[in-house]
């Protein structure tokens, strides 16, 4: 499939070199202090970022890991909007600060180069100068990485990479001298660092994180996310390399097994809006998690219920409607006589699939020519009112009830690029969203899946959901980015290819 945007979340760490040399330790591990900056909708619109191009590509059991006395050394994040987490690093002999997505949904380095002649992006951010550190090595190869809005190019270089107190050796990473998105130039990060595993690495560059482990720079092959969602908190949250902050989460994680290496993609049991199952994850859904990813990202129906439920305002699908009015009996009898629901869009011949059906994404339609949409929109609308007919049986409504519901739905289709925004005034009566992983409920609370922005009678609330659609076997596929990581704790568990989450303290 084409690229999938998301919004990213950054953070950015003043004076991080300074603290360290003051020496503030505890229980082995460095504590720096962060900053924070309010929430406004312009760079709310400014930090959407693309994914790299190819990004969407059970029995999991809850397990007790004694981590909390690990050494590790904390790296600073500072919150910015409450959806962008940042820290700082630094490159080269001596080092040369720059301000980085900590990206787990992508495995290179890069920050612009001082050969960045002719994007306007690198002249709002910090450059790599080669000529100014004495451990610098040349490589040249050629690098591009493209995203769903844009790309970055430029050439490979090593050199050493300072994190915290740790320095990585000869890491290979990007100097890009080409940056063509518009969400370079407004983003508030120099580059990213990516924490996924090398699967994913463009020119299969060993990732910075292999060669922490390698070059034996920490103490557990494990690290761990704290993302403060108090926009008013000194801190923005940390990131624990080989180990983890035992202050920062209650209780124990839970466990589950990564189940295909290249992002840190695990399995997800059945998804709920308050009490009621959506059905579409009982089976399994893939789920990537991902700290470059602001919001949560998922398949389009079950986005879509949970507009209508919060009251979200969508996108009307006049498509959507039509399939309602003219195929809504028929989809729904088909269901009852037991079709397999795979099956019903192609009987009704509003899909030629083949026997396998898939959620086309929104985002992707809008990037077709005209004649090749106006062909599968139906298709995706019999599809989506198909699963929504599934969950109406299960909920045991009559078809008329369903079929009104269903027409309802059609109008809380969401925003191809996310953030529908809701009435600030509702949030109190929203439902909760609940996530199963590893057999156990991580809900979300009105408060925690919706942004705000603004006070007083300019407050702007937006929702922390966005629709992504992969079709099977991959999909569907959930994006677990900072809104729910905000939530609770992380840990990225490299040696035994396991992630962990527990309520955040």
């Amino acid at each position: 499939m084409s690229a999938i945007d998301f919004y990213t979340q950054q953070i950015t760490i003043s004076s991080i070199f300074s603290r360290l040399v003051s020496g503030i330790f505890s229980n082995g591990l460095v504590r720096i202090g962060l900053k924070k900056r309010h929430m406004d909708l312009q760079t709310i619109k400014a930090a959407r970022i693309a994914r790299p191009e190819g990004k969407a590509g059970v029995g999991a059991s809850s397990m007790v890991h004694d981590l909390g006395s690990s050494g590790g050394d904390i790296i600073p994040l500072k919150n910015y909007l409450d959806s962008q987490y940042l820290g700082e690093i630094g490159i080269g002999s001596p080092p040369q600060n720059f301000t980085v997505i900590f990206d787990t949904g992508s495995s290179n380095l890069w920050v612009p180069s001082s050969k960045c002649y002719f994007s306007i992006a690198c002249y709002f951010h910090s450059k790599y100068k080669s000529s100014w550190s004495s451990t610098y090595t040349k490589n040249g190869n050629f690098c591009e990485i493209h995203y769903g809005s844009g790309s970055i190019s430029g050439f490979f270089s090593q050199d050493n990479v300072q994190v915290g107190d740790l320095v990585v050796k000869d890491q290979v990473f990007v100097e890009a001298t080409k940056e063509g998105s518009l969400s370079f130039i407004l983003g508030k990060f120099d580059g990213i660092l990516g924490l996924g595993f090398q699967e994913i690495s463009v020119g299969n560059v060993v990732p910075l994180w292999y060669n922490m482990v390698q070059q034996d720079l920490v103490d557990d092959e494990v690290f761990s996310f704290w993302l403060n969602r108090n926009p008013e908190a000194k801190e923005g949250g940390e990131l624990v390399l080989g180990g983890v902050d035992p202050k920062h989460f209650k209780g124990k994680h839970t466990f589950v097994p990564v189940t295909k290496k290249g992002y840190w993609e695990i399995t997800m049991g059945d998804f709920l809006i308050g009490s009621h199952s959506t059905g579409l994850c009982e089976g399994g859904c893939a789920a990537i998690v991902d700290s470059g990813t602001s919001l949560l990202a998922g398949p389009t129906p079950i986005i879509t219920e949970i507009n209508h439920a919060i009251g979200a305002e969508g996108r009307v699908s006049a498509e959507c409607k039509e399939v309602v009015s003219h195929y809504g009996d028929l989809i729904w009898e088909l269901i009852i006589s037991g079709v397999k629901p795979s099956k019903v869009c192609s009987q009704l011949g509003l899909c030629l699939f083949n026997g396998t059906s898939g959620i086309e994404s929104v985002v992707e339609k809008e990037h077709k020519e005209k004649s090749s949409a106006g062909n599968d929109l139906p298709c995706t609308a019999c599809q989506m009112l198909v699963i929504w007919a599934q969950n109406q049986l299960r909920e045991k409504e009559t078809k008329e009830t369903a079929i009104s519901y269903l027409d309802k739905l059609c109008e809380s289709l969401p925003s191809p690029m996310g953030g529908s925004s809701i009435d600030c005034n509702s949030i109190s009566t929203m439902p909760d969203i609940t996530f199963t992983i590893g057999d156990n409920p991580f809900s979300l609370t009105p408060e925690q899946y919706i942004l705000k922005t603004g006070e007083g009678v300019a407050q702007v609330c937006v929702s922390g959901f966005m629709a992504l659609d992969v079709p099977p076997p991959r999909g569907p596929l959930w994006i677990l980015g900072d809104v729910f990581m905000g939530v609770y704790h992380t840990i990225f568990d490299y040696g035994n290819l396991e992630v962990g989450f527990a309520e955040a303290a």
